[in-house]
Formats: structure tokens, C-alpha cells, sequence
């Protein structure tokens, strides 16, 4: 596959990766040109690996995690809002801007696992390769970004309230 054909495949699932590793648009712009830029210049090397997904995944998260670092403590963090009503259009969208809000208070690499999970939909094993960890380090930090992500939704995180089947009496 040549950088092309690969930057019009896969360009918009790193563009959502990016957008939940930095919590805004613009900034999820930047991380992808950047992304994009760097995996450009080494294009040869990464087309002949195995998995160049993951080699590119892992070009993103470093760059992230450079970007966390150098403005984590000159970026201010918004405090959650008002809650909107259940089933509301404007509401679910305010529930992502939350969810994306949550995410960027976890640590970096915790974000980076929850992220690769539940966005990339990747294993513990190939989250393990692309982040140089053990698989067990990837379930502990997914088990205790879920839980702090948990603790910001308390009410979505009850057990979900059961349906009355038609025909039961």
C-alpha cells in the first residue's frame, strides 16, 4: 500500500483518536498533520513492517503524550457543567463533550489504553505492543481508567434498570 492509498484509509479512525487523546478538534488537526507528517517521512520502513497501524498508532501516542507534557500546565481544564435531560439531541452531545472531558483528566497513559480499547477496538496483547507494557499493565490501567471515568457518571454507571418483557404478568 502506498502513503496515499493508507492516509485515505485509515486517516478519519486516527482523526477520532486523536480527537479523544487531545479533547478538542483543533488540536486533534494538529496531532494528525503531525502524525501524518512524521509517518510521511519514514513511509518506506513503516509500509514494510507487519502492522503499520500499529506503528503509526504509536507515532500518535508518542507525539500525544510530548503534548500533554509540555501543556498540561499551561492549559486550564473546564469543570463539568449541567447535566441535560435524558434523550435530548443537544444533550448526548453534551455528554461526549463530558466524556472527552473525563478522558483528559486521566493520566496520559491510562487515557492512551481506555483510548486504544474502546476506540481503536484493539486487544490487551496488541495494546501491550504498541505501548512497550505487559498485558496485565494494560488491564490494570483500563480497569482503574473505567472506574475514575465511572465516578464522573455515577448515574450512568448504576446497573441499568430492567424492562418488563410483554407476556410476563
Amino acid at each position: 500500500m502506498d502513503f496515499p492509498a493508507f492516509v485515505a484509509a485509515r486517516s478519519a479512525a486516527l482523526f477520532r483518536g486523536a480527537l479523544v487523546l487531545t479533547g478538542s478538534r483543533e488540536a486533534a488537526e494538529d496531532l494528525l498533520q503531525e502524525t501524518l507528517e512524521r509517518t510521511c517521512r519514514k513511509w518506506r520502513t513503516i509500509a514494510a513492517k507487519d502492522a503499520p497501524d500499529a506503528y503509526v498508532r504509536r507515532i500518535m501516542v508518542n507525539l500525544a503524550n510530548d503534548r500533554w507534557r509540555r501543556f498540561r500546565r499551561t492549559t486550564p481544564h473546564p469543570d463539568g457543567g449541567d447535566r441535560a435531560a435524558p434523550g435530548d439531541e443537544y444533550g448526548q452531545i453534551d455528554s461526549r463533550d463530558q466524556l472527552v472531558r473525563a478522558l483528559q483528566q486521566l493520566p496520559m497513559r491510562m487515557r492512551t489504553v481506555v483510548v486504544l480499547r474502546y476506540f481503536h477496538d484493539l486487544s490487551d496483547a496488541e495494546i501491550a505492543a504498541d505501548l512497550k507494557i505487559s498485558a496485565s499493565t494494560v488491564r490494570s490501567q483500563l480497569a482503574r481508567g473505567i472506574e475514575k471515568l465511572r465516578s464522573q457518571f455515577p448515574a450512568l454507571s448504576g446497573p441499568s434498570p430492567q424492562r418488563p418483557t410483554e407476556g410476563n404478568r
